[in-house]
């Protein structure tokens, strides 16, 4: 574990086994880069990070995992986007993605093999979702994989909402000569949504097969959901080199979780399979939107290795 500059900021780098894994703790928690050194001395790319001439607004870049808290995606009141209705009928602003990505942390633990971080809310924050809690990210690596919960303890004498997620910019294709056509993902989803972007409502998404491939246009801005077991797998057909993502410690997850697969462009170097705990919009449509009670603390755990 090492501390290095970067942009004006100071990243904390990791080496365990033969993955890298570069973070900003203090900044959104972000996860910025994960890559391996292959036997040959090359370098994989795992989580992508783009070239950046400066920092000055991390919540806006495309690339490590943003973490989403509290709620996911575009939420809407009554077709006005950005907004979400309270438990006292307030209308309150909530950006896309939450107040988390762009916010600020303190850093609680910091070891060998990850760490923690705990979100300080600001004003902004506190007037969008006006509780008393502690939100905290835990990251812990492992030489072929990451394992990261999201942790929401009440400290209020009501119970708090919460949908959370993460948004996993993954670099794609990683290798050499390859489209994103040479690639598959596999979603063990019995059914598939969509989010009416004007009104915020969902609509039942396409027909997908158990199998698809990362060139098929119709994976994009789908919630897959209903899963039959925790695992998402994607990677080069006939390759063996794989990605397999896990939602929570249960062979099968929560029914409302779901996973979203989005990438801005048949061009983009990178993919977005994104483990949410239920889909867009969920304080209005209540779908996937989960309750802490006062004294308790809940969980989101999501697990990332390469096979």
């Amino acid at each position: 574990m090492e501390k290095i500059p970067y942009l004006g900021h100071t990243l904390t780098r990791w080496q365990v086994g033969p993955s890298t894994f570069l973070a900003l703790p203090e900044k959104g928690a972000r996860l910025m880069n994960w890559h391996l050194t292959l036997g040959d001395g090359s370098v994989r790319d795992v989580i992508y990070w783009p070239e950046l001439p400066a920092l000055d607004d991390i919540a806006k870049v495309r690339g490590g995992n943003p973490i989403l808290f509290p709620f996911c995606g575009r939420t809407f009141d009554r077709g006005d986007i950005h907004f979400w209705r309270d438990e006292n009928n307030t209308r309150r602003a909530m950006p896309i993605h939450g107040i988390a990505r762009q916010g600020n942390f303190q850093v609680t633990r910091l070891d060998e093999r990850g760490f923690t971080s705990l979100f300080q809310p600001g004003e902004e924050a506190r007037a969008a979702y006006p509780y008393d809690y502690e939100f905290t990210v835990s990251y812990r690596f492992e030489p072929l994989a990451l394992f990261v919960e999201l942790s929401l303890r009440n400290l209020d004498t009501k119970p708090i909402p919460w949908s959370a997620g993460h948004h996993f910019y993954f670099t794609l294709p990683w290798g050499e000569g390859r489209t994103r056509a040479d690639y598959f993902i596999r979603i063990p989803a019995r059914a598939t949504l969509r989010q009416n972007f004007e009104q915020g409502q969902l609509h039942i998404g396409p027909r997908l097969g158990p199998e698809e491939s990362l060139a098929n246009k119709d994976l994009i801005d789908v919630f897959h959901t209903a899963l039959k077991n925790n695992a998402v797998v994607f990677g080069e057909r006939g390759g063996e080199d794989q990605i397999i993502l896990r939602i929570g410690p249960d062979r099968v997850p929560p029914k409302p979780a779901v996973v979203v697969t989005w990438a801005p462009d048949d061009n983009s170097p990178f993919y977005c399979v994104e483990p949410w705990m239920g889909p867009a919009n969920s304080p209005e449509h209540k779908t996937g939107l989960y309750h802490v009670a006062p004294s308790e603390t809940q969980t989101f755990l999501v697990e990332v290795s390469l096979k």
